[in-house]
């Protein structure tokens, strides 16, 4: 057998194209779980994934009925369509479980997540990291001669970004909500 001649970076010759062509891909969806707002009901939905080795990209739970005790866990997860069916199924059947919607499948949902960013910074770094928040519509809600903490609520995606240009400018702590979700209106 002669050696496979395979250039370095060539695509079509990589390794990652060995993969099943029929096999499924990996899809990330939005979960909306309607649950009784009592003790161990979280604990029971996250066991749920931890038990099975689901992954858990974003968690967010709120009251969202006070006088009929509900509340609402939004999951954002990935796996495969046969995994993301299996998930819906099985929260389904767990007792304190009103409703499970899967918001991706639904249409695309509106998705918002809050963050708070500290920057550090003086001089040039302190006036440019101002300028990117004023970009992307990030409030500062603290202000010293050293640092800002900035509020900036958006998709995943724009806080990403956002962080990403603020780690040269002196980015040095990040506390981030997760992702709440809802539904399209009817077009």
């Amino acid at each position: 057998m002669s050696a496979l001649k395979i250039k370095k970076g060539s695509s079509r010759h990589s390794a990652y194209d060995l993969r099943d062509p029929n096999g499924e891909l990996i899809e990330r969806h939005t979960l909306a779980v309607l649950v009784e707002n009592e003790p161990g009901v979280l604990a029971r939905v996250i066991g749920l994934f931890s038990g099975r080795g689901y992954n858990i990209e974003s968690l967010t739970v709120a009251e969202v009925d006070h006088s009929g005790h509900l509340s609402r866990i939004t999951i954002v997860t990935t796996g495969t369509p046969a995994v993301i069916e299996q998930i819906k199924a099985q929260l389904g059947r767990i007792v304190p479980v009103h409703d499970v919607h899967d918001l991706t499948v639904e249409g695309r949902p509106v998705e918002r997540e809050l963050a708070l960013l500290k920057v550090s910074g003086t001089g040039e770094k302190r006036v440019e990291a101002l300028r990117l928040a004023d970009i992307f519509r990030a409030n500062v809600v603290d202000s010293t001669l050293g640092s800002f903490v900035f509020e900036i609520t958006g998709t995943s995606e724009k806080i990403d970004a956002f962080a990403d240009l603020m780690r040269p400018l002196g980015l040095e702590e990040t506390a981030r909500t997760g992702v709440a979700a809802l539904s399209r209106g009817a077009d």
